[in-house]
């Protein structure tokens, strides 16, 4: 598996290889979920390149940005294994020689859940990938339904910019109790992981109506930031821990009518 840190080192990889590229994009501290967007890439191109960045644009609280999980040679270790074939690691100075001065906006649906009290998340995230995209350049981008929201964007950003990637949604990958993996649950305290199931299982409750789930959410002890249903999916996202060290948890689940 290539390593490469530079844009000069993803453009040559790129022109050095042949066949259909699965990507697979990632802030690191993998997990199950991830390597199922892997071996999805694998199953359906001819080689897969990851990427692992933490991007800061993306970050409206600094703190949330100084606690995020860090554990890159575990990661490497995992995709290697996994059969990827190259990772791009850049830095901020790399990706934004601009410093963030050229943005990726969306006037509607990045303004709403995670949109409506995350000041800036989905531009920072619009934008990154659209470089990602513009460097890497491949036929398939996996990402997870768990990031529904996110999702959608990207495939719209996509569509509006006629980039000639298919966005690929994949199932999202839970633990057995429910709680959909994500990086975020490794920085739970015990106590709180025993709880966070709830979580899912509440929205899952098709009996609660969202202001009713809101109410059981808020009674147990989860800081509810919001719980919308919006179609056939019912979207929702709570903060758990202290002050100190928050985690904000998201997830959706489809509505069975």
């Amino acid at each position: 598996m290539k390593v490469l840190t530079s844009i000069a080192e993803v453009r040559g990889y790129r022109k050095e290889v042949s066949g259909s590229v699965g990507f697979v994009p990632t802030m690191g501290a993998l997990h199950q979920g991830h390597l199922s967007l892997v071996e999805r890439s694998l199953n359906e191109t001819d080689l897969t390149i990851a990427s692992i960045y933490v991007n800061p644009t993306q970050f409206d609280n600094p703190m949330d940005l100084a606690n995020y999980p860090d554990s890159i040679s575990v990661d490497l270790e995992l995709l290697q294994a996994a059969g990827v074939s190259a990772v791009f690691m850049p830095t901020y100075d790399s990706l934004y020689p601009d410093d963030y001065a050229y943005e990726v906006n969306e006037k509607y649906f990045s303004k709403e859940l995670c949109g409506a009290n995350r000041s800036g998340h989905f531009t920072g995230v619009l934008t990154v990938v659209l470089k990602l995209l513009n460097l890497v350049k491949p036929q398939n981008a996996y990402f997870g339904e768990k990031d529904f929201q996110q999702l959608s964007l990207i495939k719209g950003m996509v569509e509006a910019l006629f980039l000639e990637t298919e966005i690929i949604g994949c199932p999202t990958v839970r633990e057995a109790d429910g709680l959909a993996m994500s990086s975020r649950n490794l920085k739970l305290s015990n106590c709180d992981r025993d709880k966070s199931s709830l979580f899912n299982n509440l929205l899952s409750n098709n009996l609660l109506s969202d202001e009713e789930i809101q109410k059981e959410l808020g009674r147990t002890g989860f800081e509810v930031d919001y719980v919308v249903t919006k179609g056939d999916r019912r979207f929702g996202a709570v903060v758990m821990g202290d002050d100190l060290a928050p985690v904000r948890l998201i997830d959706n689940v489809e509505v069975i009518s």
